[in-house]
């Protein structure tokens, strides 16, 4: 099956994306064994960088003071420090999108359930969007033989 995908990469050439081309001379086996790394063999096989540099310290914003607030990272506005780190601020934001989500998704629900029901109703007064659209037809031609009968 390998060398189909390989004759197919081979015959598309450039129109493959670089990140979806095979890379020439790497042993399929040895490259998916990098997809199931444990987290403990992990930090064996990464080479050892230098110090993270992180900023101590990030002055939030008016809006992200309020985003901590909204998320439940703070009680209260005067709890909220001067500097806070950045990660709290992004976990602060994901709450919020996560919240927001929620909240969207309980909406479109009422939403449907909403119309379905204003549609129910709608059947029951016989206002359907058949009987809505020959009523239209009719009128427009009784309009039309007015205005023809008007004319002469």
């Amino acid at each position: 099956m390998w060398g189909r995908v390989d004759r197919a990469v081979n015959l598309l050439g450039r129109n493959i994306p670089s990140v979806l081309r095979m890379t020439t001379g790497v042993d399929l086996m040895t490259s998916r064994r990098w997809l199931c790394i444990k987290p403990h063999e992990e930090t064996k096989l990464r080479p050892k960088s230098g110090p993270v540099l992180r900023v101590p310290g990030y002055k939030p914003t008016e809006w992200e003071r309020r985003f901590l607030l909204w998320a439940g990272h703070y009680k209260k506005p005067e709890d909220i420090p001067e500097t806070v780190s950045i990660e709290t601020v992004r976990a602060a934001k994901t709450t919020l999108r996560v919240k927001f989500s929620y909240v969207m998704m309980a909406l479109t629900i009422l939403g449907c359930i909403t119309m379905v029901i204003r549609g129910k109703q709608a059947v029951k007064r016989h206002e359907t969007l058949t009987s809505i659209n020959l009523e239209k037809k009719a009128q427009w031609k009784e309009e039309a033989s007015q205005s023809a009968s008007a004319k002469p």
